[in-house]
C-alpha cells in the first residue's frame, strides 16, 4: 500500500512536469536564456532524491543500469532514425498538408549561443527522458500491470507537452520521436540509452551549423 501511495505521488511529478509551463515560469524567475532551464533541472533533481530518499529505491529502478553492448548501437541508429524521420516530415509531410513549424522559436533559438543550445539539448535528454519516459514507464507500469499501456500514456504526454511552444504542426516530430524512444526504453529499459538517442536526435538539429 505505502510503495502505490508514494507512486502515485511521484507519478504527480510526470503530470506537472506534462501540464505545466515549467518553462516559461523558470523564464520569468530566473531571465532569459538559461534562466528557463532552471525549472527543469530542479524538477529532475527532486524526481532522483524523491526516488531514493522517499520511495527508497535505486536509480536503476527508473533504467539508470550498466550499458550493455547492443545499447550504444541502438542508441545511435534511433537517434539516426529521428533525424531521418524528421526531415523527411520537413521536406514531405508538412509541404503535402501546408503545414508549418514554429519557425519564429526555431530562429530564435538558432540566434541563441551554442553553450546554450548545448544546454538545452542535453537538459531536454536527461530530463525528458527522465520525467517522460523512464520514470512513469516503470512506474505506470508497476501500478497497472500493463507496460503497453504505460508507453501509450507516456508518448501521448510526451507528444502533448510540445504543443505549448512549437504548435500543432510540430506535434507530428515530437509523436515521430517520442514513439521511437518509447520503444527503444520498453526494449532496453535503460535510460542511459535513451539519453543518447535523444541528445544525439537534437543535437543534429540545433548544434549542427546552418
Amino acid at each position: 500500500m505505502k510503495r502505490r501511495i508514494t507512486t502515485t505521488v511521484g507519478l504527480l511529478f510526470w503530470l506537472a512536469a506534462t501540464f505545466l509551463p515549467i518553462g516559461t515560469w523558470s523564464e520569468r524567475l530566473f531571465g532569459p536564456l538559461w534562466g528557463r532551464e532552471v525549472l527543469w533541472w530542479v524538477l529532475v533533481i527532486a524526481i532522483y532524491i524523491y526516488i531514493l530518499a522517499v520511495e527508497r529505491r535505486p536509480l536503476s529502478s527508473i533504467g539508470f543500469r550498466r550499458l550493455r553492448w547492443l545499447d550504444v548501437p541502438l542508441a545511435v541508429l534511433t537517434g539516426f532514425l529521428m533525424v531521418a524521420g524528421v526531415v523527411f516530415i520537413y521536406s514531405v509531410v508538412f509541404p503535402r498538408f501546408h503545414l508549418q513549424m514554429n519557425a519564429a522559436e526555431m530562429s530564435s533559438l538558432q540566434h541563441t549561443p551554442f553553450w546554450y543550445r548545448f544546454l538545452l539539448v542535453t537538459r531536454a535528454a536527461v530530463a525528458e527522458e527522465t520525467l517522460f519516459r523512464a520514470y512513469p514507464i516503470e512506474r505506470i507500469t508497476e501500478w497497472s500491470g500493463s507496460r503497453l499501456l504505460a508507453g501509450v500514456l507516456t508518448w501521448a504526454a510526451f507528444t502533448y507537452a510540445h504543443l505549448g511552444t512549437w504548435g500543432w504542426a510540430q506535434l507530428i516530430v515530437a509523436g515521430f520521436g517520442g514513439l521511437l524512444l518509447t520503444v527503444l526504453y520498453i526494449w532496453r529499459r535503460n535510460l542511459w540509452g535513451n539519453m543518447l538517442a535523444h541528445w544525439l536526435a537534437d543535437g543534429a538539429g540545433f548544434l549542427m551549423p546552418g
